[in-house]
C-alpha cells in the first residue's frame, strides 16, 4: 500500500501557501491527500479567487472537514506525515488540547498518537500567552510548529519568488529534495564591504 502525506487546510490567512505547496508536491510526483475545512474554503476564495475544487486538480483525493470516517481519521491509514498549512490558531489549539472536533483535527491528532510527524505552518500575529502555550504543548507532543515566516536572503524578486521559496523548505524539511531550492551559502563580508564602496 502506498504511503502518504497529508496537507491539511484550515481558514488561517495564507492561501498562497497551500496553493503552491500542493503544487510543487504534484510537481515532485509526491503523493498526497487534502483536508480542507469550512473557513478554509471560504479564505481560499477569498485569497486566491479560485474555487477549492481545484484542489481535484492535483490530487487524487480532497477530504471536508464533516468526513469522520474518512481514512485519515484512523491510525491504520497508509500516511507517513501531515503538514496543515496554514494552520488556524483554531487548529492549533484543538491540537494542543487533543479535542478534535473535525477529520483535519483528527489527522493531526492521529500523526501525534502515532509518532509521525506532523508540521504546522501558524499563521497568526501578534501572538497571545494562549497562542504561545499551545505551541509548546504541540511541540511537546511532537508536533513542529513553522511559522509562516518566509527568508530574504534568496533575494526574491516576487511575492510569488518569496512564497515559492517558503513552500520548498517545507518540503526539504520534510527530507525531500525540490528542485531550484536555494540553500543558504554565507557571506563575504569583505565582497559585502567592497560592495557598498562602489
Amino acid at each position: 500500500m502506498e504511503k502518504k502525506l497529508l496537507v491539511g487546510i484550515t481558514g488561517a490567512s495564507g492561501m498562497p501557501y497551500a496553493y503552491y505547496l500542493v503544487k510543487e508536491l504534484q510537481s515532485l510526483k509526491i503523493p498526497f491527500e487534502v483536508i480542507i475545512t469550512e473557513a478554509g474554503k471560504l479564505v481560499w476564495k477569498h485569497e486566491l479567487e479560485k474555487d477549492w475544487q481545484i484542489l481535484k486538480n492535483f490530487t487524487s483525493k480532497v477530504y471536508e472537514e464533516h468526513e469522520m470516517s474518512a481514512p485519515p481519521a484512523s491510525g491504520s491509514a497508509p500516511y507517513y506525515g501531515m503538514v496543515v498549512v496554514p494552520c488556524s490558531m483554531g487548529t492549533l489549539s484543538a491540537v494542543a488540547c487533543g479535542s478534535a472536533r473535525n477529520l483535519l483535527q483528527r489527522a493531526a491528532d492521529v500523526m501525534l498518537k502515532e509518532r509521525k510527524p506532523l508540521v504546522l505552518v501558524i499563521r497568526e500575529t501578534p501572538l497571545s500567552l494562549i497562542h504561545l502555550k499551545n505551541m509548546l504543548y504541540c511541540t511537546e507532543a511532537g508536533a513542529v510548529i513553522f511559522p509562516a515566516m518566509p527568508a530574504f536572503y534568496h533575494k526574491p524578486s516576487s511575492l510569488e519568488d518569496l512564497i515559492i521559496q517558503f513552500v520548498k523548505r517545507i518540503i526539504q524539511f520534510l527530507g525531500v529534495n525540490s528542485k531550484n531550492f536555494y540553500t543558504w551559502q554565507g557571506i563575504n563580508p569583505y565582497q559585502s564591504f567592497n560592495s557598498s564602496l562602489k
